[in-house]
């Protein structure tokens, strides 16, 4: 049952990533590179919880430092593929933000859009890498419901989101001030 309680750790952190990676894209303060600083510190967090903590456990663990390459590299790119996802989260939320959305339904739309997509392909790309015996006629009439339940699912939350408030102007810095004066 530990499985069930490290996906729904995943379910937890991967759906409050959107909320903060936007938040701070936004507390950057920064409307032309703010997203670029923040993706900066993801990249941080990402080196100190996927290098530093598996060196410290293979470490510990007395591991065997011998690795086959096609390993390597087959996990090298899964990596790279999580890092250009994680940038495009933040160029999607950005670029929400500029036709006008509020922060809160940016995340809302670009997370629902992630979290019901990413199944998708996952569920798609396994049964084309390893198809099943008997091909697709073996594959349970519910698997392709499900797929299809998913995509209905997204796509509701993404067109019928909430409107959410656009929040307070920012303030505007002294010097823009007093050239209004």
């Amino acid at each position: 049952m530990n499985w069930l309680i490290f996906a729904l750790m995943t379910v937890a952190c991967w759906g409050l990533y959107g909320i903060f990676l936007h938040a701070g894209q936004v507390e950057m303060q920064d409307k032309v590179l703010g997203r670029y600083k923040a993706f900066l510190f993801v990249g941080l967090a990402y080196f100190i919880t996927a290098v530093v903590a598996p060196l410290v456990v293979l470490l510990v663990k007395g591991a065997d430092w011998s690795m086959p390459g096609k390993g390597m590299w087959l996990s090298l790119f899964a990596g790279i593929l999580g890092a250009i996802g994680a940038f495009c989260v933040l160029l999607a939320m950005a670029s929400g933000a500029k036709g006008g959305m509020s922060p809160a339904v940016v995340a809302i739309s670009v997370m629902s859009i992630i979290f019901c997509g990413a199944p998708l392909v996952n569920a798609i790309v396994s049964i084309c890498m390893d198809r099943p015996a008997g091909g697709l006629a073996a594959v349970p009439w519910q698997f392709f419901c499900g797929i299809l339940m998913a995509a209905f699912g997204g796509f509701m939350v993404v067109k019928f989101k909430p409107a959410g408030s656009h929040g307070a102007p920012p303030a505007k810095p002294p010097i823009e001030a007093q050239a209004k004066q």
